[in-house]
């Protein structure tokens, strides 16, 4: 029986971060980049109180995302050694499970619609591995973590962190 993995959607195999980026230029003409969100949470990051919180409230934000690099063929090679699993804590987003299942099923169609699980708190989760960016998802996992990096995760060290796809494969390739 092969071991089963728990993959998280924004900010690991969806890029949440330039999404931030490219909406405030666009919206706000400031220019950002993905280093100037690096340390700060969802509230602290913009000038604009709740602002992160609007853009992943409207409409389409979760639809145009981009791919993290590296993401499809990644989860195409685990995909043949093990269980993979999409789960994302959609449910605080009502908005967000058309786009995102309409995003998955446009850039990841080998993940079949019995390995997607939209839920509101991931503790549920009983896979063997998870990899995810926030804590509060690592942390009461029963299996092995994998925490991916991100802007708000950069000063947290209690779990193994990878920054990209290559370091995933890397990791999983010494499990083997």
């Amino acid at each position: 029986m092969k071991k089963s993995i728990a993959i998280d959607m924004d900010g690991v195999i969806a890029d949440v971060e330039q999404q931030f980026v490219d909406w405030y230029h666009r919206d706000y003409g400031v220019l950002l980049t993905k280093e100037d969100l690096v340390g700060k949470s969802d509230d602290t990051l913009f000038p604009e109180a709740g602002l992160a919180r609007k853009m992943v409230l409207s409409p389409n934000f979760f639809r145009t995302l981009k791919v993290m690099d590296g993401a499809v063929e990644a989860l195409q090679k685990l995909n043949e050694k093990y269980e993979v699993y999409i789960v994302s804590a959609a449910m605080e987003f009502p908005l967000s499970l058309g786009e995102k299942l309409a995003w998955l099923n446009e850039h990841f169609p080998f993940i079949s619609w019995r390995n997607i699980i939209f839920c509101g708190d991931k503790s549920i989760i009983n896979t063997d591995y998870m990899i995810d960016d926030h804590l509060r998802n690592l942390d009461n996992f029963k299996g092995k973590t994998i925490m991916f990096h991100a802007f708000h995760n950069v000063s947290y060290s209690n779990h193994v962190r990878v920054n990209n796809w290559n370091e995933v494969l890397a990791l999983f390739d010494k499990e083997a």
